[in-house]
């Protein structure tokens, strides 16, 4: 559990520090200020996957879902920090998001209802986008992870995103068993140790760490509340929850437990309530961490105990700014190439889900075609959208949100309304039986019955214990 549930840390790390990396100097931090910011993005990160995996109430989606900070906030919280004076910066930042979450807690079980609208021609366009859209992200880590670094693309760093790919998928080649499923961990360990001798790995951060060192509540000063922050950041809640229904469902099929309404409600009050706790301990919003699907989807590791682990392991961390160092070691390179294989799983994950969504029926094979090419222009062409109001770019500036959009928008429109509905409605039946077919494929034959919705009968490797399993 403590290896497979690290391996899901060292995906994710470098997501979760990043927005703090970049919050920090644009509200006037100093860079012993910035890592005190980055030690309490872990800290929550870890409450929020403890909210989300273990739950309590209504409250956890109760999958292998790994919570961090969400960059769909970065934006309009540097747009916040520019605005205001340094010492009304963070304040301000976290008042806003105290009342994002709570807003977002409320409107989570209406929110979940939207599920019946993301039939397999949706939902397998959104889990596409969402791997497509993380590839450029390891891409940036393979080049160094910094345009403005004088080696920024430099044959070191790409020959070690390249020696890392390869390392990666001959672990998964030629292990078995329990290796076989912390192969990503072993191949970031070797990578790492190779990039030692090439001198591309940083040392420093170790040498400056405090051993100990709490999160202080509310370190930066008491949250203030500005309408116009609030607004931003009220916006920014309903992006993460647009992509944390997408995830949910993403999940949910690779697991073999497909989300229903009420795991998406669960999982909802679980991101809303870790994000309203996070200002607390000076944390940013929460969503669920698309890259640790694909880890999930690769391992076939579906227990959502090891990824409790990884909440664990990530509350340790921003309780120890030393051994938070340790993982930063991983040089960013050697990410890269690790991270080509977790987001291209995802990518496959959904053509998978694609290819049961009965795409020669009704007008599905335009509306992938429209959500996808609307989904792929912040990727292709990230100043597309430069000229729109800075209020607009928190959902035009993700691929996934705008794709996910158009994918409901017109399924509605060609399978819900109009003449099309007959044959859609015909499509949408089956596709159902489709998904219920890749599910019964996708599942490794471990034992225990879980009952799922309107599929009686299927065998499913549950991520925990029986009372984790959806009610009907």
């Amino acid at each position: 559990m403590f290896t497979s549930g690290l391996q899901h840390v060292a995906a994710m790390y470098a997501g979760v520090v990043a927005p703090p990396m970049i919050v920090g100097p644009a509200c006037g931090l100093s860079p012993t200020e910035t890592a005190f910011l980055m030690g309490a993005s872990l800290f929550t990160a870890g409450i929020a996957t403890l909210l989300q995996t273990l739950g309590f109430w209504k409250v956890g989606a109760k999958l292998p879902f790994v919570n961090g900070v969400s960059f769909a906030g970065v934006t309009p919280m540097v747009a916040i920090g520019k605005a205001q004076s340094p010492g009304n910066a963070l304040p301000i930042i976290f008042g806003a998001v105290i009342v994002a979450g709570l807003l977002g807690f409320v409107l989570a079980p209406y929110f979940s209802k939207l599920v019946r609208f993301f039939p397999p021609v949706v939902t397998g366009t959104v889990i596409t986008l969402i791997g497509v859209s993380l590839l450029p992200v390891a891409f940036n880590w393979s080049q160094g992870g910094n345009d403005r670094a004088p080696d920024y693309g430099s044959l070191t760093n790409i020959g070690m995103a390249a020696l890392t790919f390869l390392i990666v998928l001959v672990l998964r080649k030629v292990l078995r068993g329990f290796l076989q499923q912390i192969s990503i961990l072993l191949g970031l360990v070797a990578g790492t140790l190779i990039a030692i001798p090439v001198g591309i790995t940083d040392f420093a951060a170790i040498t400056k760490s405090d051993i100990i060192g709490f999160p202080t509540p509310f370190h930066f000063g008491a949250p203030q509340f500005d309408i116009a922050a609030i607004v931003s950041m009220c916006i920014v809640m309903l992006v993460c929850m647009t992509e944390s229904t997408a995830d949910m469902l993403a999940l949910g099929k690779i697991v073999g437990r497909p989300a229903d309404e009420r795991t998406i409600e669960g999982g909802l009050r679980a991101d809303t309530l870790g994000t309203a706790i996070s200002p607390l301990f000076n944390g940013f919003a929460n969503s669920a961490f698309a890259q640790n699907i694909g880890l999930v989807a690769m391992t076939k590791v579906r227990s959502r105990f090891v990824v409790a682990t990884s909440g664990l392991i990530l509350i340790v961390l921003g309780l120890s700014p030393v051994a938070a160092s340790v993982i930063s070691l991983v040089p960013l390179p050697v990410l890269g190439g690790a991270g080509i294989v977790l987001f291209g799983s995802v990518a496959a994950s959904g053509i998978q889900t694609l290819a049961s969504a009965a795409m020669e029926k009704g007008e599905n094979s335009l509306i992938v075609a429209a959500a996808v090419g609307v989904g792929l222009i912040p990727i292709a062409a990230p100043t597309f959208y430069h000229h729109m109001p800075k209020d607009l770019l928190v959902v035009l500036d993700s691929g996934i949100s705008t794709g996910c959009l158009v994918a409901i928008v017109l399924n509605l429109a060609f399978n819900h309304f109009g003449k099309g509905a007959d044959t859609g409605e015909e499509a949408d039946a089956t596709e159902s039986d489709g998904t219920k077919a890749a599910v019964m494929e996708a599942d490794d034959g471990a034992p225990g019955e879980v009952s799922i919705p309107q599929q009686p009968n299927r065998r499913a490797t549950d991520s925990g214990d029986p009372a984790s399993a959806p009610a009907h």
